[in-house]
């Protein structure tokens, strides 16, 4: 005789009652030119059936007929050997899930030109509850996935792994492309076969992630990953924390591909009703190799996921490498002076400008005291926008808002802001004083916002915000969260975070604001729906830089990556590289400059004026045009090269840049990619600094052509003998020719 409780026959009749209403379905799940199937039986496990390009109505239902899928959100506990992506412990102390379908929705996002799918789940014993969220944008080819988790026991219920997503990849010849580095060495590509066992991506940074790791990667179905041909899936999470990438292969036929928060030392105890929501992975698929994927992931993020996306960002000059703390006011408008003259749009005043009981002459004092430093700066900020509005230029300043120094007024008043484990002491960084402000504490998230608004309130003609976050959480411990929940810190953290960043904007939608970190500490999806761009990297090194920036092109769009033009020797690698070398890699990008103008010659002046022209020109082109990347760095051939091209393909920039330097060298001849078959491309090169220009300048050939042959590229500048180096660089603009209509 069976005896059932009332919980249990309540869930018991709940649960025939839903199955008895709602059919076994399955569910496709599309974009414009990609598709997602799910096998969703009612009261069994959900299954993903199929993920690629998008196919007919016929092969949707022979694919559902004859595929065995895998589980859609695999859970701990029960028949299940694998990784998974759920854990939990259950109040009563039992650690095993079974979950299974017990509806389907389908919304129609149309402010967001959006479909959203749910799929609930609940575990078969226990009042658990999952739902496993599909957004598939209905103008790019991405599809966002992420789960909501919430419970009904009477207790709460620890998460003890609760990842965003699975996906399975058919194993072959699957290689996996991803970024690593370090500070000043940052988005370094790395391409391996995937091979028997585990592989994991992991950061445990606290407040940057992308530094040393990127939570993006890349799967090459077909071989060694190809730019242009191949079949290629991206993964993004879209989160500003830690996270953990898993790729699990084992003894079956599939890479077991897992992506979400990284749940080391950050436990949830998830309390009854409250909803836990992870944060997306975006998912796109391209034939088209791995610039394909780029090309799908650029026009999402400017469509949906990079603040004020359609929008040309400005040309900008910033203090930092030009004078470092060394900020005065007369300094600034020298500054200001001439990057308008140059042909600049904006100023951007780094480091030093603030403190007031303890001034900003290092990185020792001042963080979280945001008044003028009137020694420095005798007319206040005022003044400086009044300089910046004489020069007709905008004007940007420096802020790090998350931080503060023990040798700060903002120390003295509120000591139980910082981050502190309790019953220790208090464990500093950056300059020996640097602490992090606990974002969990609201009444921090206040601050910081306040702090903003006040700014811009005061001042409202600021047009730029370099916003900057310098140091690791690197004691575990929040002075706001019980102790209980001390192994919420890293996840509050960055939900204050997101807080933040959500109020500021929606204040000041149109200000522009950069995510730096270190440098190039916070390029992800978390970030940028706040952020109009990143920081790429603290190295300015232009031959570093084509390193830098062609990583963090695979999944992050030129208008969003800050490229500057900096001095030579470079402060950084102290490599000396002439100036037009650092002008064409800083055109690949959003352009400025990172250079104390008065200490360049009036020639140089000239290049980089006839530069910054040139730039306005192709910045269209450039900042909203599709990648196709050609000869990369790392394959050491001498050379590197990509190309945008405008969507409507009449017109293109080409770029080439000599990596190497050896004696008798031979590179290779780089075949264009993108443009129009019937189309005709005039010819014109940019920044040009030969004395005679090249072959084809001003001549025409059809985009066949160049995509199957590309041109002849000189490895060698024709210049006057005291300025001939061993770097060379070739920026060319194509333009449809009128043939082209012939």
């Amino acid at each position: 005789m069976i005896i059932m409780n009332k919980r249990n026959l309540f869930f018991f009749i709940s649960a025939w009652l839903l199955s008895t209403l709602l059919p076994a379905q399955n569910v496709t799940i599309s974009t414009p030119h990609t598709q997602l199937l799910l096998s969703v039986p009612n009261g069994g496990t959900p299954e993903l059936l199929y993920y690629g390009l998008r196919t007919s109505d016929a092969d949707i239902r022979s694919i559902c007929e004859t595929t065995r899928g895998r589980n859609a959100y695999p859970v701990y506990g029960m028949g299940y050997p694998c990784e998974t992506a759920l854990s939990v412990r259950h109040a009563d102390g039992n650690l095993t899930l079974q979950m299974a379908v017990i509806g389907v929705k389908e919304t129609r996002l149309t402010e967001e030109n959006a479909t959203l799918t749910v799929i609930e789940l609940k575990d078969k014993v226990y009042p658990f509850f999952v739902n496993i969220c599909y957004k598939a944008w209905q103008d790019a080819d991405v599809i966002e996935t992420w789960t909501e988790i919430r419970h009904e026991e009477k207790k709460p219920v620890q998460l003890q792994q609760f990842a965003s997503a699975y996906l399975p990849v058919r194993r072959g010849n699957v290689w996996l492309a991803h970024l690593s580095g370090a500070w000043a060495n940052e988005g370094q590509l790395c391409q391996e076969a995937l091979q028997q066992g585990m592989k994991v991506i992991k950061n445990t940074d606290g407040v940057r992630n992308s530094q040393s790791a990127h939570a993006e990667v890349m799967f090459s179905l077909d071989g060694k990953p190809q730019e242009n041909t191949g079949r290629v899936i991206g993964a993004a999470l879209c989160y500003s924390g830690n996270y953990k990438l898993r790729i699990d292969t084992q003894e079956d036929d599939w890479h077991h591909f897992l992506a979400g928060i990284n749940e080391e030392n950050s436990w949830y105890n998830l309390k009854k009703e409250e909803v836990f929501r992870t944060p997306a992975l975006a998912l796109t698929y391209s034939d088209e190799g791995m610039s394909g994927c780029s090309r799908k992931f650029y026009q999402w993020a400017r469509l949906h996921k990079l603040a004020n996306g359609n929008t040309y960002r400005k040309i900008l000059l910033n203090s930092w490498e030009g004078v470092y703390f060394d900020i005065n006011e007369q300094g600034m408008d020298q500054m200001m002076g001439d990057i308008a003259a140059m042909g600049g749009e904006l100023f951007v005043m780094d480091d030093g400008w603030f403190g007031d009981k303890y001034p900003r002459k290092n990185d020792s004092y001042a963080l979280g005291d945001w008044t003028v430093d009137k020694t420095k700066l005798p007319g206040g900020l005022q003044s400086l926008l009044d300089n910046a509005r004489k020069h007709g230029i905008r004007f940007g300043i420096w802020l790090e808002p998350e931080m503060a120094n023990t040798q700060s007024e903002l120390y003295e008043k509120h000591p139980e802001w910082i981050i502190k484990a309790p019953e220790r002491e208090v464990v500093c960084a950056r300059g020996g004083t640097q602490v992090v402000l606990d974002l969990s504490n609201p009444q921090v998230q206040d601050f910081i916002v306040q702090t903003v608004d006040g700014l811009m309130n005061s001042y409202p003609d600021i047009d730029y915000i370099k916003w900057d976050a310098n140091m690791s959480i690197i004691t575990q411990g929040s002075q706001y969260l019980t102790k209980d929940n001390q192994s919420h810190l890293n996840i509050e953290y960055h939900r204050g975070f997101e807080n933040v960043c959500r109020r500021i904007r929606t204040n000041h939608p149109q200000l522009t604001i950069q995510a730096c970190a270190s440098g190039g500490g916070r390029v992800n999806y978390g970030v940028l729906p706040y952020f109009d761009e990143f920081w790429t990297s603290d190295n300015t090194d232009a031959l570093q830089r084509i390193y830098i920036q062609w990583g963090t092109s695979y999944f992050f769009p030129a208008i969003g990556m800050g490229a500057h033009i900096s001095a030579s020797p470079n402060h950084q690698t102290s490599r000396s590289v002439p100036l037009k070398f650092r002008i064409d890699v800083a055109m690949s990008g959003r352009l400025g400059m990172e250079i104390q103008p008065k200490n360049m010659t009036e020639e140089e002046k000239a290049l980089c004026r006839n530069a910054i022209a040139e730039y306005k020109t192709i910045r269209p082109v450039v900042q909203f045009g599709d990648i196709y990347r050609l000869l990369s760095p790392y394959d050491k051939q001498g050379a590197a090269s990509l190309m945008y091209v405008s969507p409507e393909k009449d017109k293109a920039v080409f770029y080439w840049w000599k990596t190497e330097h050896f004696c008798n060298q031979h590179l290779p001849r780089v075949k264009m990619a993108g443009l129009a078959p019937d189309k005709y491309y005039k010819v014109h090169e940019l920044n040009r600094i030969d004395t005679e220009p090249l072959k084809f300048e001003g001549k025409s050939f059809s985009g066949a052509y160049l995509n199957d042959n590309g041109l002849e590229i000189p490895a060698t500048h024709r210049v006057e003998p005291s300025k001939q180096n061993e770097y060379a660089s070739r920026v060319l603009y194509l333009e449809e020719d009128s043939r082209s209509n012939i």
